[in-house]
């Protein structure tokens, strides 16, 4: 058995049956304790100056292997090319998008650095997996380099329509890097279809339906290569477990207790401009405004800790949330009754799995999303005898394949506000039916079928070394 290679912009060394772990890191270390291999990737330390090799950590079959980043290196590479450039495009912001040479020189670089390190590591029938926009470009340094396995790319953002794409300097030479691999996986159908419109109209590659229906094949850029949507999971059995146990936790206690009768509406979410809250907290402002009766009987929690808390853009949405909730409850609340709880910190798995039990709506709607995992987690922790409803963005990734959600546009504040009352308002036999149609997909894709699924593809790729 080939051993696998995982190279993700993070490697965070994980506990076993740690409760904190997210799907991915579980994921990601269940297939390489089944064939043995490395985790390979940044180490999170910026240092003055980094050693030349990477820190090799064994724990049984497995090494991790981390690299400190230098100062300019992570300022170009990570601050700049990655999260100033690729992440508002990837998520259809153009405008927030920063062009700059000197960071996607840096970005070029430090993929080229990484892939030096790891080429030493690898054995010949090693499959190396690179995850995620920070490390396109990742693949095709090794093939430079002269390394000739078997190599597969997944991008964890959506992938934007060709019109935008085209907006980046470089956007030929982005996707010629993305073709260095021999399986590509995206989220969606939507973000497949995107990349296949770019290959056929801007590559001038060809795109052949495989025969069995699974993917494409790509000729472009002198390779051939297979793409395909590989929509990303949680791992749903041990979460439905989780969240049963967190229901009668003290701190779900307290949470139940502080509401005294009344419906929660939940959202969690990293704090980003993609993730569409200056746009929720209105349409609940307008859910109050429009229907007066859950005045004093609706509170909505959200949770949201902040990232990148230096970037402008970041202080600015915090600015503007803290100030739409101060409105909202100020126009609203009552000696004993406050609207919004809006948290910026974060909380434990097990802790969200127990709010998510309580609240009768879990409201998710990002402007832009790859996945949206939180959808997917509200629904496993649901109480199957009394579950909520999940109140979802038609354009987050999960709302393809969970459409017994209510989908909404979450530009249109009115609509969202009508599904928020529809949800508070919905009779129990249409909860259930809607809970039971979406644990049945949560069910049948779960993290481990994503994983064995891509794996699977990688091993059976044509192989175009």
């Amino acid at each position: 058995m080939s051993r696998l290679v995982v190279v993700s912009n993070r490697v965070a060394p994980i506990d076993e049956g740690k409760q904190s772990a997210g799907g991915l890191a579980v994921a990601v270390l269940a297939a390489l304790k089944k064939t043995g291999g490395i985790w390979f990737g940044w180490s999170g330390d910026v240092v003055a100056a980094p050693p030349s090799a990477p820190s090799l950590t064994p724990v049984g079959k497995l090494t991790y292997a981390t690299l400190d980043l230098a100062k300019r290196d992570y300022e170009e590479y990570y601050n700049g090319y990655a999260n100033s450039t690729l992440w508002p495009l990837f998520h259809f912001r153009l405008g927030l998008t920063n062009f700059n040479r000197r960071n996607y020189a840096g970005y070029q670089r430090v993929n080229a650095l990484f892939a030096s390190k790891l080429a030493p590591l690898l054995q010949p029938d090693d499959m190396v997996w690179v995850h995620d926009y920070h490390l396109i470009p990742f693949g095709e340094q090794l093939r430079l380099i002269g390394m000739g396995h078997r190599m597969g790319f997944f991008l964890h953002t959506p992938f934007p329509a060709p019109e935008l794409l085209v907006a980046l300097p470089n956007h030929a030479d982005i996707v010629r890097a993305l073709c260095a691999y021999d399986v590509v996986g995206f989220h969606t159908t939507t973000d497949l279809r995107c990349f296949i419109n770019y290959i056929r109209f801007e590559a001038r590659g060809t795109v052949t339906e495989r025969p069995d229906g699974e993917g494409y094949f790509i000729n472009a850029f002198g390779r051939t290569l297979v793409a395909r949507s590989f929509p990303i999971s949680i791992d749903t059995e041990p979460l439905v477990t989780l969240a049963k146990q967190a229901a009668r936790t003290r701190q779900t206690e307290r949470l139940r207790e502080s509401l005294v009768g009344r419906d929660l509406i939940i959202g969690v979410d990293r704090l980003d401009y993609s993730k569409g809250l200056p746009q929720r907290f209105e349409s609940f402002h307008c859910l109050l405004e429009n229907y007066p009766a859950n005045r004093g009987h609706v509170s909505f929690l959200q949770i949201a800790p902040p990232s990148r808390s230096d970037v402008p853009e970041y202080i600015a949405i915090r600015k503007e949330l803290e100030t739409l909730s101060g409105h909202i409850n100020g126009r609203f609340a009552e000696f004993d009754w406050v609207p919004i709880r809006y948290l910026n910190k974060s909380f434990t798995r097990r802790s969200l799995a127990g709010f998510f039990r309580v609240s009768a709506v879990g409201l998710v709607t990002p402007l832009r999303d790859g996945m949206n995992l939180v959808a997917k987690e509200y629904v496993a922790c649901q109480d199957p005898e009394d579950p909520g409803v999940l109140v979802l963005s038609r354009f987050a990734g999960a709302a393809e394949e969970l459409g017994d959600a209510l989908i909404v546009n979450p530009y249109d504040i009115e609509s969202v506000a009508d599904a928020l009352q529809r949800a508070l308002t919905m009779p129990l036999d249409e909860r259930k039916a809607r809970y039971n149609a979406m644990m049945e997909v949560l069910r049948r894709n779960d993290i481990s079928v994503w994983r064995e699924n891509f794996v699977t593809a990688l091993a059976g790729a044509p192989y175009d070394s």
